[in-house]
């Protein structure tokens, strides 16, 4: 039986590989900022936002991994587990090949939208082209972390990311200060990263390839595609609503924009630690639903989302009490610091608000219910951007934050239209159709 004590301890790993994660971007910065100038730093920055974007939008093959090796965990249907692995393997392989041949023109689009000094783009596109031959080994990654959390081997997971970040780091240093690379060490090192990381990661998962495994049935192919196909919309969906929020501090002014990314910062930190919790909704409710067991699939949210409200509150509290004290000591604009702590209460009830959200997400990934998460995403894009157009002229940046929380409740409320039909269709096979 599912237990508070199994939630924590699958967790745990996780929000430390999350954490870990986020600190693989922060070793590039710290590397450039010690041993380059502004403008190996403004490189660096132009091509790690158009790669986190370029490999955002293919999450789906973690997502999907881990909902279906969870379902077939729950059957009891070991031959579909390593079918599972290795179907994602094959496909995070070829879409990077593809990517590596498609780079030229993926260069080309990233240096037109920002727009950069023709020194800046020649330094982001040496981190681009090196970093682009680690393509194919970050997306099969995707495919074992996604089994991993689905098999519940999350302490693995966090291994394969900590051998990571440890070669990433050691790169950086090397590179830079040793080598004097400047970006292009950068991208080379972390792309050498990847590929240690996902031979590592192959040997944490050789159990996978012992028996034969049923590859090609057509059932099990449609219900892949189909999946990552609704999950990419979605995720795309997700990527507008982001970039939108962006975008709505500009046309508010440069104060507001900078205060707006510093509080973006905050969410995101508080976004990793309850992610801990979602991705354990994707495992447990994924066995729960290959086992078509309704009163196990509820327990496995019930507590879950415990975990996740509880710390959720925790966060909202320590950024509304202490919030303050970092924006003061670590932003020096005074107009910047004064739009951040104007909206830090806005910033504060995110980790509230962004609960429901997030944990149902976890439920409709781990039951692979791709068409639900589709909708509910379009929708809710929608009827944000709609919100926004309408209170950012009245209200102005407030307008904006209101929109932003809107976003949420609007996630949630969506998603949860979809709960009731969810659990009546446990009787059926858990196959999406196309």
């Amino acid at each position: 039986m599912l237990t508070r004590r199994k939630i924590f301890s699958l967790a745990i790993p996780i929000v430390l590989a999350q954490a870990a994660t986020a600190t693989t971007g922060i070793a590039d910065t710290f590397a450039m900022g010690r041993f380059g100038d502004k403008a190996d730093l403004a490189a660096v920055a132009i091509a790690a936002v158009a790669y986190s974007f370029i490999y955002w939008g293919f999450g789906f093959l973690r997502m999907s991994t881990t909902g279906l090796a969870a379902q077939a965990n729950g059957r009891g249907d070991a031959p579909e587990v390593r079918a599972t692995l290795l179907r994602a393997l094959m496909l995070g392989a070829a879409i990077g090949a593809a990517l590596f041949l498609l780079s030229p023109l993926l260069r080309w689009l990233t240096f037109a939208a920002f727009a950069g000094t023709e020194h800046v783009e020649t330094l982001a596109a040496g981190y681009f082209n090196a970093r682009i031959f680690g393509a194919p080994a970050y997306l099969m990654g995707l495919g074992i972390t996604g089994w991993l959390i689905g098999t519940g081997k999350t302490g693995q997971m966090l291994a394969v990311q900590i051998v990571m970040n440890s070669v990433n780091v050691g790169l950086d240093i090397w590179f830079v200060a040793g080598l004097h690379l400047g970006p292009t060490g950068i991208g080379a090192g972390t792309a050498i990263a990847e590929w240690t990381a996902l031979a590592f990661g192959l040997v944490l998962v050789r159990g996978g390839f012992k028996a034969p495994a049923r590859l090609w049935e057509r059932a099990r192919l449609v219900a892949l595609f189909s999946a990552n196909r609704d999950i990419m919309i979605r995720t795309l969906a997700l990527v507008f609503s982001f970039g939108w929020f962006v975008r709505s501090g500009t046309l508010i002014g440069t104060a507001a924009t900078a205060g707006n990314e510093v509080l973006l910062q905050f969410i995101t930190v508080s976004a990793f630690v309850l992610d801990g919790f979602a991705f354990v909704a994707e495992k447990e409710a994924g066995e729960a639903y290959g086992a078509g067991d309704s009163k196990r699939l509820g327990r496995a949210m019930r507590l879950t989302s415990e975990f996740a409200f509880g710390f959720g509150a925790l966060f909202a509290l320590t950024y509304f009490l202490g919030g303050g004290w970092l924006i003061r000591a670590f932003i020096a604009d005074p107009e910047a610091r004064r739009a951040a702590l104007d909206f830090l209460p806005f910033c504060a009830a995110v980790p509230i608000i962004g609960v429901a959200a997030w944990q149902l997400d976890g439920l409709f990934l781990g039951t692979t219910q791709g068409r639900a998460l589709r909708t509910a995403g379009l929708i809710s894009a929608a009827l944000y951007l709609a919100t926004d157009m309408a209170l950012r002229p009245v209200w102005g940046n407030a307008g904006v934050w209101t929109a932003f929380l809107m976003m949420y409740a609007y996630r949630a409320a969506a998603l949860g239209w979809f709960v009731p039909g969810l659990f009546r269709g446990l009787s059926r096979p858990p196959v999406p159709a196309a």
